[in-house]
């Protein structure tokens, strides 16, 4: 793959390109030219089931998951379960939080995996299987560490 391909360093897609329809094309031409497919970008989008965001850092604030420390399919499940309302940080960047305890966010960018058909139906997989997200992000988290690289090989560990 030709490097120019590849998001630059330290520079992820855009979390809101205005509409629905703009930031699932957005999503699908950051991934797509690194070889993703919309099953991969909605595996890869899972990890958001870990962390949070932080206001001064990227515009955003809140944690995604109400366990932000355990990788699983929570992320998935909160999408589809709860009622996201709009709001805006304190850095004027649109978000989402749960309408229950406020406390969630997500990104218009999270929000499009159940707005789009062909995102949502992983989503929904996701959200029902726990073991098929975790094997499904294990090779397409793989896909995108290896972009850019050759010669790789298998190592026997003792």
């Amino acid at each position: 793959m030709d490097p120019s391909a590849v998001t630059p360093d330290g520079r992820l897609p855009a979390a809101d390109k205005g509409s629905p329809q703009d930031t699932a094309e957005h999503l699908r031409s950051i991934f797509g030219r690194m070889g993703f497919n919309d099953q991969e970008i909605v595996a890869l989008a899972g990890a958001h089931a870990l962390g949070r965001g932080h206001v001064n850092y990227s515009g955003y604030d809140g944690p995604w998951t109400f366990t932000p420390t355990r990788f699983n399919n929570a992320y998935f499940d909160l999408l589809l379960r709860l009622e996201w309302v709009p709001q805006t940080t304190n850095a004027g960047n649109k978000q989402f939080t749960d309408a229950k305890t406020k406390t969630l966010m997500m990104l218009p960018s999270d929000l499009v995996l159940i707005q789009d058909s062909s995102f949502r139906k992983f989503t929904e997989m996701y959200a029902g299987d726990n073991a098929k997200f975790l094997k499904d992000f294990s090779k397409a988290f793989q896909k995108l560490e290896e972009l850019g690289t050759s010669n790789l090989r298998s190592v026997k560990l003792s």
